[in-house]
């Protein structure tokens, strides 16, 4: 028997929204796999074994549970103790297996069978399997259904009664998007169960007044929940006049959500309570976790598995809660007494403390939400599993995000890039991961994190202020078609304000109409009517503040008319208001809903076409200036990934599988705990159709004219070594003889000593741009890809660019005119114009080989000169190192 495979453990989200335990089947799972067996139909028998089968002997229990790990391995699905699916496969030839499955007839239907199947063919493709074998009787239909679903190439053909199905298991755009589309909906089906419950208990609801059970019970009660609500004490009859139950198991009916406040000790006995009730999400607003230190951190870890061996979502542990204002539900499972009224934004907060405040923010600026989830540490639900609720829920039309830390942040940059071309996603990322949450510290710089946020779409902005300034205008007002904006105000020294906020920002503002202080409905009516009216005009930023008081209403009134059904967004400085001026409102006639107890009017939030007001003509302009940006983002469509001709993957995957086994054979101890492996830098771009210019070494004069003399004039004589291209003076350049180089020679070995490694190189066709191409392996993203001028300033001041690996031909342009300095590539400052498409080639395959090959830990390409017509690489260094683990977004579906 082989080593178990623990990295082949997982949790996994079913079809349904509810969570079950992937791992290799062992020894120990003989009476597990007993009691499975005894709980399965005849007809479930009958379709694996092609007969009937009362029991399994002995023999038979022995077989599957001891398999290798390789040419027999097996899967099993478990929820709580239970396991209640099983899939194998058994080696059959030479790449090739054949695999069959069994899954509880109670647990039909939820997807188990597809996600092992997804599991098995990672595990089988690691293990050299390139093809599954599958024998099924022509009844068994959904058998085939799964496999044939799986987007996987099949074949099938009938023979002797049974239906031979063969799947291809290499991995393709098909079965990709198969894999991707049944994560979204499982994910977010399993937050639709947590924010639309049918009962809630609140666990740990006492009598103690401001207890934080008690409090999360008013708030229910207060929001008029739709549904039951039970207050669970081991004590008292009744909390807040409500009915009190001394456990779940003493309530009559069922339980869908539970909040629980009992102290962290007695948390995962909850759990326990929970899974036997049949709940189907926690909320766990105790604190005492992961914040605490490693003890609690343990406790944390624990709740996570325990709650998603029993098929359970948990938001938190110390957490404000969840709300969600559909009229239809009315739930507000949190600690905060305010909660805003029905909105179109979808508001995710990784911080508790910080949650009360901003919903009272919120509600201040009279936005609304349409649900709101604070994941306090995290442990479980995070921001990603909000993306792709939000992505459905037809309520909810714009995404703020507050984030800590990032649990999967490949995962979170590839959903963000899917769905904030549907619904735009407005965050704020701190600085560092606090305490207790369940993610790793982020190695990037936190400018790179604003460059990976802009590839995906998102609109990074720099505090909660600006969160909702750019919230309330992505949700009242349509995006605008361009950065030119028209400006109405009633006095020069704002107006003067405006313009130059636009300036400051990027956007081109039109000369101010300045109507004056005493201006009424009768002079901004016409005049926002005739800046709307420009086509010359993108926007329109609308500055009213009397210096008396004035007639407020009838100017707002002529504002909303005139904007009513434009085109073009309207922002407001109305009498220093901030957030949804009761004035600037559109208001739809209130909403009758259902309700369990008669229906009832509902009063309606503010429509589209509702203005937003801003405390300063400034933030108003920095909230256009984020939306403008966004949208010249939505204006370029998605790029499929770039054709890379030229490039041989299988001859780089050998070099580095050598050169790591070589590394090995070394030093038979490893090396993963030590330094990365140098790599032959030049070798790899070769395989990928990049030529690293050759600098041979030399260690005298002579040797130095004779390299120049074979490589041909004229040349550059520079000390080598990877820190030589940051330090002046080490490059002597333009040499066209024995004589130039003889005295660069004495020249360099009399700066820098005799034993200095120099090296000759031949020179580049000038003019050229010297620039730097870098990878790194982030722990959390993956290959990053980071490029910058190598001019001595922009290394100074570190003016960098990054995006995620691979680059479709789009990333590849926008990183390079990501850099502050890229001007210099364009024919600007003096500079001729260069080889800028030449230069998103490289970049393009300098992401493709780093997507490829996961052991690439560094990359660097200092200097790579930037010609009129080609670049040239002119140094290369590379280190591999072994992964820990597999990627975070690689492989089949799991929970992180």
């Amino acid at each position: 028997m082989g080593q178990y495979p623990a990295h082949w453990e997982a949790d996994v989200v079913l079809a349904d929204g509810g969570t079950a335990h992937v791992r290799p089947i062992r020894p120990a799972d003989a009476d597990r796999l007993r009691a499975f067996y005894s709980r399965l139909s005849d007809e479930s028998i009958y379709f694996r074994f092609f007969g009937p089968r009362p029991r399994l002997s002995d023999k038979e229990v022995e077989r599957f549970t001891n398999v290798d790990y390789t040419d027999r391995v097996a899967l099993i699905a478990t929820i709580g103790a239970e396991m209640v699916a099983v899939i194998r496969y058994d080696r059959s030839g030479p790449g090739e297996a054949e695999v069959a499955f069994l899954v509880e007839d109670a647990h039909q239907g939820r997807g188990v069978a597809s996600v092992l199947l997804e599991h098995l063919a990672a595990t089988a493709r690691e293990r050299g399997i390139e093809h599954f074998v599958a024998d099924v009787l022509p009844a068994n239909m959904k058998m085939m259904g799964v496999l044939r679903q799986a987007g996987y190439t099949a074949q099938s053909r009938f023979a002797d009664g049974v239906v031979r199905m063969t799947l291809d298991l290499t991995p393709t755009d098909t079965s990709a998007e198969v894999t991707a589309a049944r994560e979204h909906r499982a994910e977010s089906r399993s937050i639709a169960r947590l924010l639309t419950p049918g009962s809630v208990a609140v666990i740990g609801a006492s009598r103690e007044p401001g207890g934080v059970g008690q409090t999360v019970l008013r708030n229910l009660l207060g929001a008029d929940f739709t549904g039951p609500v039970y207050p669970v004490h081991r004590e008292v009859r009744a909390v807040a006049g409500v009915r009190a139950y001394p456990s779940l198991a003493a309530i009559d009916g069922d339980v869908d959500l539970a909040v629980v406040a009992v102290p962290a000790g007695g948390v995962l006995d909850v759990v326990e309570e929970c899974a036997r009730k049949g709940v189907h999400g926690l909320v766990v607003v105790s604190s005492g976790f992961g914040e605490t230190g490693a003890d609690g951190r343990s406790r944390q870890d624990e709740l996570a598995r325990l709650a998603r061996s029993y098929g359970l979502r948990v938001v938190g542990p110390n957490c404000l809660g969840i709300a969600n204002t559909d009229p239809a539900v009315r739930l507000n499972a949190t600690l905060a007494a305010t909660l805003p009224g029905r909105g179109r934004v979808g508001f995710f907060s990784q911080s508790g403390a910080l949650g009360t405040a901003l919903l009272q923010r919120v509600a201040q600026r009279g936005m609304g939400i349409s649900s709101f989830v604070s994941a306090g540490n995290r442990a479980d639900v995070s921001g990603n599993d909000l993306l792709q609720y939000w992505e459905e829920d037809e309520a909810t039309e714009v995404i703020l995000l507050y984030l800590e830390s990032l649990g999967n942040p490949r995962k979170f940059a590839r959903l963000a890039r899917r769905i904030a071309r549907r619904k735009p996603i407005v965050v704020v990322k701190s600085g560092g991961t606090p305490a207790g949450h369940s993610a790793e510290e982020l190695r990037l710089p936190d400018t790179a994190l604003s460059s990976l946020f802009e590839q995906a779409g998102l609109i990074r902005v720099d505090d909660l202020i600006q969160l909702f300034d750019v919230g309330q205008l992505l949700a009242y007002q349509p995006l605008p078609a361009g950065p030119r904006v028209g400006l109405v105000t009633n006095s020069d020294a704002l107006g003067l304000l405006a313009v130059r906020a636009c300036e400051a920002a990027g956007l081109s503002p039109r000369p101010p109409v300045n109507l004056g202080p005493s201006a009424g409905p009768a002079e901004y009516g016409p005049a926002l009517a005739d800046v709307l009216a420009t086509a010359e005009v993108d926007a329109a930023v609308v500055v009213y503040t009397p210096p008396i008081p004035g007639d407020a209403e009838g100017v707002a009134a002529e504002l909303v008319r005139v904007s009513a059904g434009s085109a073009k967004p309207v922002l407001a400085t109305f009498e220093g208001h901030l957030g949804m001026h009761p004035a600037l409102r559109v208001l739809s006639p209130p909403a009758r809903v259902p309700d369990p107890r008669g229906t009832r009017p509902v009063l309606s939030p503010p429509e589209r076409g509702s203005i937003p007001s801003y405390a300063a003509p400034e933030e108003a302009v920095r909230a256009l200036a984020h939306v403008v940006r966004h949208a010249a983002w939505l204006r370029h469509p998605p790029a499929p990934q770039a054709e890379v001709h030229g490039i041989d993957t299988e001859a780089a995957r050998a070099l580095v599988e050598d050169t790591l086994a070589a590394a090995v054979q070394e030093d038979p101890r490893g090396f993963e705990a030590g330094p990365p492996v140098a790599a032959d830098a030049a070798a790899l771009l070769a395989c990928y159709g990049l030529t690293v210019w050759p600098a041979p070494p030399v260690s005298c004069a002579d040797e130095a004219v004779a390299v120049a003399e074979s490589l041909g004039w004229p040349v550059v004589l520079k000390v080598a070594g990877a820190e030589a291209a940051r330090r002046a003076g080490t490059v002597r350049l333009g040499l066209t003889g024995p004589d130039s180089v003889r005295h660069a020679h004495a020249e360099l070995t009399a700066q820098y000593g005799d034993d200095v490694e120099l090296a000759v190189q031949r020179m580049v066709p000038q003019p050229a741009v010297p620039t730097v191409v870098g990878v790194r392996e982030d722990p959390g993203f993956g290959p990053v890809v980071s490029f910058g001028l190598g001019e001595v300033t922009a290394r100074l001041l570190q003016d960098e660019g990054f995006r995620l690996a691979p680059l479709t031909a789009e990333d590849a342009a926008g990183l390079i005119r990501s850099v502050r300095a890229a001007p210099l590539l364009f024919g600007e400052y003096g500079y001729p114009p260069v080889a800028v498409a030449a230069l998103q080639d490289l970049l393009v395959r300098v992401g493709r080989l780093s997507d490829d090959l996961p052991e690439l830990a560094r990359l660097s390409l200092d200097q790579v000169l930037v010609g009129e017509s080609e670049v040239f690489v002119l140094s290369a260094r590379a280190t591999l190192r072994t992964p820990a683990l597999p990627r975070l977004d690689a492989g089949p579906r799991r929970l992180y």
